[in-house]
């Protein structure tokens, strides 16, 4: 294929099993990447459940599963100068099979825990997903994944050498003219279900102001058994940055996550944040300056409560736009015809 759009912006195929409404960081990085594609000059095409019959998952009905029938015809009808395959459900693997079978290079990105997940929600060996993993990712230019931590966890599970890191970024204009006006609280943005830990903040209702922004599936069990905590649902642009603004601490509890973008949200509104010291964590927050990293999450919140307002370095959606497109231009050049 190569300079097939020769003369026209490059055209970048991104497959993933997330639909464009969801709300979680796979999600909202592509929602900031293609922004950026379109501010340098390039155009970014997505295929995703949306586009095929699919079925909500009854326990996690914001995910969708697809039957990606005919799905080589829309890479055709696309015509992309580099694809990228952001996820390893239906879509994805039916993008990596149609890629593999007709000679086409991709890369590939590594965003969840998807391996110590299926332990936790389903009891599923790591060692039997990892498996999977190294076989989806194997034939991929380049696998990008969040952390030099993510990284060293992939190659340690038998992944090649082919592994960078890629950051992540923060839209500093939603702080424009919000004032902070801290309220004590002690606050989780992000999913409302198992793999995030939630209890772990949850049990310490009486002795926190607990706020928690975001939906899932274990939200309604969580309100009735945690009546002392305030859930407010989904919240995005500015009104999401003022809860941040208004916190006095950032809680992650979760122990899966592999970057957590939630945390340089909170940590860009000056926010300090509690956490164990885990994957994702021990990466973005500067134990001591930004935060407090502790097996003990109490403890970790109290010595928060003690910072005030932290200076945070800066994460950038530039920085992460151009790891991304510099990997698919080094290394992705399609060299077959569709």
């Amino acid at each position: 294929m190569g300079n097939r759009n020769l003369g026209k912006h490059p055209r970048i195929l991104i497959a993933t099993d997330n639909t464009r409404d969801q709300i979680n960081g796979v999600a909202i990085t592509f929602k900031h990447l293609d922004a950026m594609s379109k501010l340098h000059g390039f155009e970014m095409f997505f295929i995703d459940p949306s586009e095929f019959s699919n079925f909500a998952l009854p326990s996690y009905k914001e995910v969708k599963l697809a039957f990606p029938y005919g799905i080589g015809g829309k890479i055709n009808d696309i015509r992309p100068d580099y694809i990228h395959i952001a996820t390893e459900g239906p879509i994805g693997l039916a993008t990596k099979l149609y890629c593999d079978r007709n000679k086409l290079r991709y890369n590939t990105s590594y965003h969840t825990k998807f391996p110590e997940y299926m332990k936790s929600l389903h009891g599923i060996p790591v060692s039997w997903t990892y498996a999977y993993l190294r076989w989806f990712h194997k034939h991929s230019g380049v696998v990008m994944t969040t952390t030099s931590s993510m990284k060293s966890l992939l190659l340690q599970n038998g992944f090649k050498e082919n592994v960078i890191e890629w950051t992540r970024g923060v839209d500093v204009s939603r702080l424009a003219g919000l004032r902070r006006n801290p309220d004590n609280s002690v606050l989780f943005v992000g999913r409302v279900s198992k793999e995030k830990n939630l209890e772990e903040l949850l049990k310490h209702q009486d002795k926190y102001n607990i706020v928690i922004v975001g939906d899932g599936p274990d939200r309604k069990a969580l309100e009735q058994k945690y009546t002392k905590v305030k859930f407010v649902g989904y919240k995005t642009g500015k009104e999401l940055f003022q809860y941040y603004l208004n916190a006095a601490v950032f809680c992650f509890p979760s122990r899966t996550d592999t970057f957590g973008i939630v945390m340089v949200e909170a940590m860009s509104a000056g926010t300090p944040v509690a956490a164990f010291p885990v994957i994702g964590p021990i990466d973005v927050v500067e134990h001591g300056e930004t935060g407090f990293l502790d097996e003990d999450l109490e403890l970790a919140i109290d010595k928060c409560m003690t910072m005030g307002i932290i200076h945070s370095k800066v994460w950038s959606w530039e920085e992460c736009w151009e790891i991304f497109r510099d990997n698919l231009i080094c290394h992705e050049t399609i060299q077959a015809t569709i």
